[in-house]
């Protein structure tokens, strides 16, 4: 499996590169497919356990609910005016299994890339598919009403300003769901990055941070050149970029992996009080 997630994204880029069908046009989703079988299979040889292999039908609803999830930050798009598409296919029903297709590897490309950077760095837990995702702290520990507060405000931002200036408020969206659920995670006795602060343990959050900042490159790097892609238009450092993306934009990445984890672990919460531990 590592060899065939290896191949499909050497196989995804390199036709994209030659501007080849299908791959041209549908390089994102391909090559994240091959990225996710890639490192799951990595994960699996290294541990004994991973996403697909050990928990297949949570791996199944991971990806499924990354679709709403994402379509959560499009949403916030349409007020932020920070990004549009361009080259989708014209059959309206081809270009929404696209987007479906696109969205549904968000959120498992983030979790498989903090696996495979808990692997790099051998760091990890030692049980087996499934886990309590309690926290380790009370609820009292936290600063819940503060950070809940701060984390509303940060999301009612953009609202609460004239849409010339809402276009600069992508920084609190990108950190607001971090402040707004990981105190509410806890109080439901899921698991928490706070929590895990406090207790010490800095691995989950290192991960994270690590495979926000691996996917953004890969995002923007398989992005680039295909035709189906987005197009940054953010007000700020516009012109200096890396691949489409500004440079300060990638800053963002990190951002968007915690936030990742925190809505994950409260959907997950909502239906069941077992999971999978994540980037750990």
């Amino acid at each position: 499996m590592m060899w065939l997630g290896l191949a499909i994204m050497i196989v995804s880029e390199t036709a994209t590169l030659a501007q080849i069908e299908p791959f041209w046009s549908w390089n994102t989703p391909i090559a994240w497919t091959g990225f996710i079988i890639f490192a799951d299979a990595i994960v699996w040889r290294a541990r004994g356990h991973s996403w697909i292999r050990s928990a297949p039908r949570e791996f199944l609803a991971l990806a499924l609910v990354s679709i709403p999830l994402w379509l959560v930050f499009e949403g916030y798009n349409l007020r932020l005016r920070n990004w549009h598409y361009t080259g989708l296919p014209e059959d309206p029903l081809l270009r929404a299994f696209g987007y479906a297709w696109s969205f549904a590897t968000i959120w498992p490309a983030i979790f498989e890339g903090a696996d495979l950077i808990a692997v790099a760095r051998g760091s990890g837990w030692s049980g087996g598919a499934g886990g309590s995702g309690k926290s380790a702290l009370p609820p009292r520990a936290l600063p819940g009403f503060l950070s809940v507060a701060i984390g509303t405000l940060m999301l009612a931002s953009p609202f609460l300003v004239s849409p010339a200036i809402a276009r600069y408020l992508a920084a609190p969206v990108w950190l607001g769901f971090i402040f707004l659920l990981d105190p509410i995670n806890a109080r439901l006795g899921g698991e928490s990055l706070w929590a895990d602060w406090r207790a010490g343990r800095r691995d989950r959050l290192i991960n994270l941070v690590l495979s926000g900042f691996l996917c953004g490159v890969l995002w923007e790097l398989w992005n680039y050149w295909s035709r189906a892609k987005w197009h940054y238009t953010v007000p700020i450092m516009e012109h200096l970029k890396i691949f489409e993306m500004p440079v300060p934009g990638y800053l963002g990445f990190p951002a968007f992996a915690l936030e990742c984890f925190t809505m994950y672990v409260l959907v997950r919460r909502a239906f069941t009080t077992l999971g999978r531990p994540i980037a750990r």
